[in-house]
Formats: C-alpha cells, structure tokens, sequence
C-alpha cells in the first residue's frame, strides 16, 4: 500500500509502499477514504510529542471503510463505514478508565502518533477508538469532524450553556469556522470575534448574531453590551486577545480555552473573582463523542470549509495547513 510517512523527526514526508497491516484480535484494518491534515501533526513531522517511535505515518482525522476485523472484536463488521480522531484507544484497567473517564486514560494512545494513522491506503485502530460515520456526511468533510469538529462541539456541549445563552467564539479558523456553526445551530445567540472585518460576512453566512472586530471595537465592551458571554470559546492562538476578553464574560461564565498554544495569557484574579467566572480546557473526545458530533452535523448540515490534496500530495498539503494558508482545513483523499 501507498502511505505517507516521516522517517525521523524533523524529515520531510516520504511517499512509501508498504505491507498492509494485519489487524490485532481487538483491532479493526480500515481502507482510508479521506484523512485530515491537522495542527498536531506536527508533533509527528517535527517530534515534538514523547516516545514517538519512526519511521511514522500520521493522520488522526481518518474516515474509510471497515475491511477486517480481528476475531475478539464485537463492534464492528466489514463494510462499516467508520472514522478515528485525535482518541485512539484506552487500555480500560486505570483509574480514569474504570471511572468511565477514557480520554484521560494514563496510558491512553493517539492515532497517528502511538500507532501509525491515516496518511495511507489503510490502517489499523483498536475497536474502542472507531466510531461509525453517518451515510449523510462525505468523507472529506467528516474526516476533520473527528478533530475540530469532536472539539469545539463537545466542549460546547459540556459547557452548561443554556439556549438563548451568549456564547462568543474568538477566531474565525479552522476551529472557529464550526464553533460559530455549532453554536448557533444549537440554540445560543452567538458572537464571532476577529481581527479582521473580511471575516464579517463569513461568519454572519456560518450563522453568527453579532460580529467584533478585535482591533476596531473593545471587545469587553461590546459582550458586555450584549449581556455579558456565558461561554467564550478561545480557537485561535492569540494569546493577548484572549487574556482581554475575559472581561467579556458574564455572572458564572467560561473562558473555554481550545486555541493549543504554549505561550501565557493574563487575567486578572479580580474579573475572576466579580461574577464567579472561570476558564478551563478541553480535550477532544472519544470514539462515542465522535460519533455525536458526526450525527448532530449530519442532521443541521455542520460542514468544515475544506481543500483536498492527494496522498501523493501530502506534502504540499501539510504545508498550506502548517503555514495557515489554508481555508480552513486541509484533507487528503485516497485513491
């Protein structure tokens, strides 16, 4: 089979031709329809994630076809359609997996980076890392569901937000493109907040009630204006706007961090402390959350704006994500 693959970390993508991998007795073997490019793939391509071991193909947005499956799996027949995000497989026995807890699985693995992912004709996943893919949604526009679509929907689900409730979304990306989509779609008045007013149109069309332009407008101000956001969810790296938006936030809101950035951001204990406000984080999913963000875009029509490259491409393709050339995300589809 045809894969792309990094044989050390730092290297270039090379395009091999590699056995097909035979599936474990928990495992399922997937031939690869489309497989998103993502910004954590780079902690393949320049080995910035522990204990990667190379050569390695990445690829953690997976959508394709069951083609085998080993003998003690139970979930999942031939024919399947399925796909595998960022979660890929938990080992049951530690103490957040016996609390039902999987994504925080001690010894938890990520496709892609633990076991070779989706940049491939096919790949293999344990069975508790696939989740079925709804008929509705191609396969290019499902695989970066299963990444930036798990994350921003999932948070927002969790978050505790009522209907009616203000939930601002800052960027207007990758993840900020389906955060605005989500929110709207599930009943909160929803502000897009950018540093451009290029994104205006974009994100009244995704269904955004209000827009901010960071640099032209206070941003506290305006949420506040609005009634102050029960939940501001933080898609894009700039670490100066989100530190100031904070003040935005209304009694008991969230700032709900999802933009993965190692730089700092300041907030005041006192916007704090006044209206009991917090800020936190969130993962991605499991394969059952992946399976809810995929059903509930199906059903409101939630699609990524997307540009798809072949595999013989991936190179080329990871570089328009890596450099935020694209619009928004980046797929590779198999032959």
């Amino acid at each position: 089979m045809k894969a792309a693959q990094i044989k050390e970390a730092g290297g270039e993508f090379q395009i091999v031709d590699i056995p097909v991998p035979e599936p474990g007795s928990r495992e399922v073997l997937i031939k690869v329809e489309a497989c998103g490019i993502c910004h954590s793939d780079a902690m393949v391509k320049d080995g910035l994630f522990p204990g990667i071991e190379y050569p390695r193909v990445p690829g953690h947005e997976v959508v394709g076809i069951v083609e085998e499956v080993g003998e003690s799996v139970t979930r999942w027949n031939k024919g399947d359609r399925v796909g595998v995000g960022w979660h890929g497989g938990h080992c049951f026995t530690c103490n957040p997996c016996r609390s039902g807890d999987f994504i925080n699985c001690e010894n938890g693995k990520v496709a892609g980076i633990s076991y070779d992912g989706g940049y491939a004709d096919y790949m293999t996943a344990p069975e508790e890392a696939v989740a079925a893919v709804p008929d509705e949604l191609r396969s290019e526009d499902a695989a970066p569901l299963l990444c930036a679509g798990i994350t921003t929907f999932n948070s927002l689900k969790n978050t505790g937000a009522q209907a009616g409730d203000l939930v601002a979304v800052q960027g207007i990306g990758g993840l900020g493109h389906l955060a605005v989509q989500y929110a709207a779609k599930m009943g909160f008045k929803t502000a897009a907040i950018s540093t451009s007013d290029d994104k205006e149109k974009l994100a009244k069309n995704l269904g955004a009630h209000h827009f901010i332009n960071a640099k032209k407008q206070n941003a506290v101000e305006e949420l506040q204006a609005l009634g102050g956001a029960r939940v501001i969810i933080a898609t894009a790296p700039n670490t100066e706007i989100i530190g100031e938006i904070a003040g935005g936030l209304g009694v008991e809101g969230n700032l709900l961090v999802l933009a993965a950035t190692g730089e700092t951001f300041e907030v005041s204990p006192l916007t704090l402390i006044m209206g009991r406000k917090q800020i936190s984080g969130w993962p991605s999913g499991t394969a059952k959350d992946s399976e809810d963000t995929l059903n509930f875009s199906a059903m409101t029509g939630t699609k990524p704006m997307i540009e798809t490259y072949s595999l013989d491409q991936a190179g080329e393709a990871y570089a328009r994500m890596i450099n935020n050339e694209a619009r928004f995300r980046v797929v590779l589809k198999m032959n």
